[in-house]
């Protein structure tokens, strides 16, 4: 099975995808796949990454995965023990390439809009959720008549964007290792420190090629990529009252706490101590 790109299964020649995931953990590797993917967080808490952004995820999330974007659930197992995921999986064309261009689709552009940067649904999520949960006992012909509700009522919903920078370009198998790779030990070795060689080795790259090739596909360094995933896991570490902010800063990676305040307040644009005290 690849990992980058990630091919979606299809037991039938269907042009709409049903499915479930349950276990301890969502498939934790960095992947893409030419699908738009829909997906009801049932159950499950952990870090988001979507092309160059990270954000956190947690259960009754609605999240719309773009087609092609880069993207990693991260579960945090410590939190929730069981993950469980719906999804719907489908391109503009899987129904036909001009399909959606007809005129009956029209409601249906601020959808196809706005998921070229993916996005989290902020509200209608109680209706949606009910879609979702009707899909896995509805035969094929009702499915897509419940994806098409689900379209026409995300495109009158608030969103929230994910991703602020879109990489055109499909992952060769290479490239996609590599960036897998680079991921996987970022998330896994953040709260530790990790040199520009450290990051360059992992990709199996000189460190100048490394930070060229970093930049040219999230639009941004490295370094700020690994300060933006520090501070995010901080937000969540400063939920908890039993650590100190010496604490948060030293367990999400920042072990000098000047350091942490100032990019803290550069990402979130308040202190720690700020925004544990409006959380």
């Amino acid at each position: 099975m690849k990992v980058l790109p990630f091919e979606i299964p299809k037991t039938k020649n269907l042009g709409l995808i049903y499915q479930e995931d349950r276990g301890a953990f969502f498939y934790d590797k960095l992947h893409q796949h030419e699908e738009i993917q829909l997906c009801y967080v049932v159950k499950g808490e952990g870090t988001l990454i979507v092309g160059d952004t990270i954000s956190e995820y947690k259960s009754n999330d609605i999240i719309a995965i773009g087609g092609n974007q880069a993207h990693v659930f991260k579960s945090d197992a410590s939190v929730i023990k069981e993950s469980f995921m719906i999804s719907l999986f489908f391109t503009k064309s899987s129904f036909g390439e001009d399909f959606f261009e007809l005129d009956d689709f029209k409601e249906l552009i601020i959808f196809f809009n706005s998921i070229k940067s993916s996005f989290k649904v902020l509200n209608n999520k109680d209706k949606l959720r009910k879609h979702f949960l009707k899909l896995k006992k509805s035969r094929d012909l009702d499915k897509f008549i419940v994806f098409i509700k689900m379209l026409r009522l995300i495109s009158s919903s608030d969103i929230k964007s994910l991703s602020s920078f879109i990489y055109e370009k499909k992952y060769t198998d290479n490239e996609g290792k590599r960036m897998r790779d680079v991921m996987d030990y970022t998330l896994n070795n953040f709260s530790t420190k990790i040199e520009l060689y450290d990051i360059a080795e992992v990709a199996n790259m000189t460190s100048n090629a490394f930070c060229r090739y970093f930049k040219q596909r999230t639009n941004k360094t490295y370094f700020t990529f690994l300060n933006e995933l520090r501070v995010e896991k901080a937000c969540k570490l400063l939920l908890n009252k039993d650590y100190s902010i010496i604490e948060v800063s030293e367990k999400s990676g920042f072990k000098n706490i000047s350091n942490f305040n100032r990019k803290f307040k550069e990402l979130k644009k308040k202190t720690p101590s700020a925004y544990r005290l409006n959380r």
